[in-house]
């Protein structure tokens, strides 16, 4: 791994069953979303569909232990899901998931079909490394909104990810400023992919394993590098 990944003690204390593992990939060729990254994402939700059987995705272990850990640091997590339940969600629905680029397809795909919380950003947009940290408030968040951008900031003791420029994503791994996203012009990009207890770590290393075979596999010749789970630093 070549960026530097960091989860402070006050995130360890808040959850201590949680553990996030690194796909780093540079040489990847993204692009428009297409027919096989669409295909990815009806059959993710196929697999949800039967990995819940009926059941809410609220419903589901690892989900509702998000829903607890978002409530520890203040969160409303009915209103803000964290990103695995928000895509279940949508992948559920009539109107089923959304289609972005090719790479932010290969992601969400994993994430709903494993159910587990999977960012992308992109390394070259990345000021330093990226810490996991709870927030005083004064940290910036940069989005848009109605097409002007605009500089948000945390809730004192809000666990967001952020680089030496500012937050790069909200409420652990709720909304993902645009500054680091995934875009069709990226060649590099980590991805995270984050667990709690009780979903045993092994769990994230099958969905990261499927995630590096897509991404060889949309982009050949990309290097990637799976990383261990880690538990903190």
């Amino acid at each position: 791994m070549t960026l530097s990944l960091t989860v402070s003690d006050e995130v360890r204390a808040l959850a201590p069953g949680f553990s996030h593992l690194a796909v780093e990939a540079h040489g990847l060729v993204n692009g428009p979303s297409t027919e096989a990254s669409s295909a990815l994402l009806d059959d993710a939700a196929r697999r949800l569909a039967v990995r819940l059987d009926g059941r809410a995705p609220h419903e589901d272990p690892h989900m509702a232990a998000w829903r607890a850990a978002y409530t520890a640091f203040g969160a409303k997590p009915s209103r803000t899901r964290n990103s695995a339940e928000a895509l279940a969600k949508r992948a559920l629905a009539e109107g089923g998931l959304p289609r972005i680029n090719r790479l932010v397809d290969l992601y969400n795909a994993v994430s709903v079909a494993h159910l587990v919380p999977v960012g992308g950003e992109d390394i070259d947009r990345i000021q330093g490394g990226m810490r996991l940290v709870r927030a005083t408030g004064d940290e910036d968040f940069v989005t848009v909104a109605g097409g002007e951008e605009v500089v948000e900031h945390p809730d004192v003791g809000e666990v967001v990810w952020r680089d030496e420029a500012g937050v790069t994503c909200r409420r652990w791994n709720w909304r993902q400023g645009p500054r680091t996203r995934l875009t069709e012009d990226t060649v590099s990009a980590v991805f995270l992919l984050e667990t709690l207890a009780p979903l045993p770590t092994t769990a994230a290393q099958t969905a990261a394993t499927e995630l590096a075979e897509l991404l060889e596999k949309f982009s050949p010749g990309a290097r990637i590098v799976v990383g261990g789970p880690v538990s903190g630093e």
